[in-house]
C-alpha cells in the first residue's frame, strides 16, 4: 500500500460514500486533494451521497458531485429500478446479478481521468475489494489493469489508475476502518435505498459478515 505520509496531494478518489471507499478516504487523505461521487440514480444514491459530503467536509477534503442521468434513462439494472427490484440473499454471482449496472465503473473512471488530468492529479484511485470479483466485471484485476492502461495512454502518462483494496475482503477493510477510527454507521450499503439498512440484500449480509469476520460490533441499524 501507498503510504500517505509527507506526499503531495496528487490524487483524485471516486467516493460512494459506502464503507469501501470512505476507507479508502481516510487511509489516503493526506494524498486525496479532490473527492467526487457520481449522481447516477441508483436505488441508494442519495443514500451515499449525504455521508460522502458528511466525510469530505469533515476531512477538509473538496468534494464534486456529478450528474449521470442518462444512466437511469437508458441502463438495466435492478440498482436503477427501486428497491423492490433488489433480490434478497448472499452477496454471490447468481444471487446480485441483477444488480450489474453495465460498464459502471469504465464509465466513471473515464471521466474521472479527465477530471483528474484536468486538476493536475497525477492518480484516480477505485475503492474496488476483492468481495466484488465474482459479481462484478468492472471491479477485477483484469478490468483494473486494462482500464490502468486505457487512463495511462490517454492522458499521455499523466495520469494513473490506483486500486489498493483490489485483493482485499470486506472484513479487512473494515479492520482497517477500525483502526482509522472511522464510525461505520456514516456509511451506506443497502442497496434497497429505504431510510435504514434493510439487513437482507446481499449488500446488507456482506456488511454483517465484513464485521463479524473481522471481530468488530456492528454499528448499523438494520430493520431485519
Amino acid at each position: 500500500m501507498m503510504t500517505a505520509q509527507n506526499r503531495e496531494k496528487d490524487s483524485l478518489l471516486i467516493l460512494s460514500g459506502g464503507m469501501d471507499s470512505v476507507t479508502m478516504l481516510y487511509d489516503y487523505r493526506d494524498r486525496i486533494g479532490l473527492a467526487i461521487s457520481f449522481d447516477y440514480g441508483s436505488n441508494h444514491n442519495q443514500q451515499e451521497l449525504t455521508f460522502a459530503g458528511l466525510h469530505c467536509q469533515r476531512l477538509g477534503i473538496e468534494h464534486k458531485v456529478i450528474a449521470l442521468d442518462f444512466f437511469k434513462q437508458n441502463f438495466r439494472s435492478s440498482l436503477l429500478e427501486g428497491g423492490d427490484a433488489i433480490p434478497e440473499g448472499n452477496y454471490d454471482e447468481e444471487n446480485m446479478k441483477s444488480t450489474v449496472v453495465p460498464f459502471r465503473n469504465g464509465i466513471m473512471l473515464s471521466i474521472a481521468a479527465g477530471i483528474a488530468n484536468s486538476h493536475g492529479l497525477a492518480v484516480v484511485m477505485m475503492a474496488n475489494h476483492g468481495g466484488d470479483h465474482v459479481v462484478y466485471p468492472d471491479c477485477r484485476l483484469e478490468f483494473v489493469a486494462a482500464m490502468g492502461g486505457a487512463i495511462s495512454a490517454g492522458t499521455g502518462g499523466e495520469v494513473r489508475l490506483v486500486a489498493p483494496y483490489t485483493e482485499f475482503t470486506k472484513s479487512q477493510i473494515a479492520a482497517r476502518g477500525a483502526e482509522l477510527g472511522i464510525d461505520y454507521a456514516e456509511t451506506w450499503s443497502c442497496y434497497k435505498g429505504g431510510k435504514i439498512h434493510c439487513g437482507e440484500c446481499g449488500t446488507c449480509r456482506e456488511r454483517k459478515e465484513a464485521f463479524a469476520n473481522a471481530g468488530l460490533k456492528d454499528p448499523t441499524i438494520y430493520s431485519n
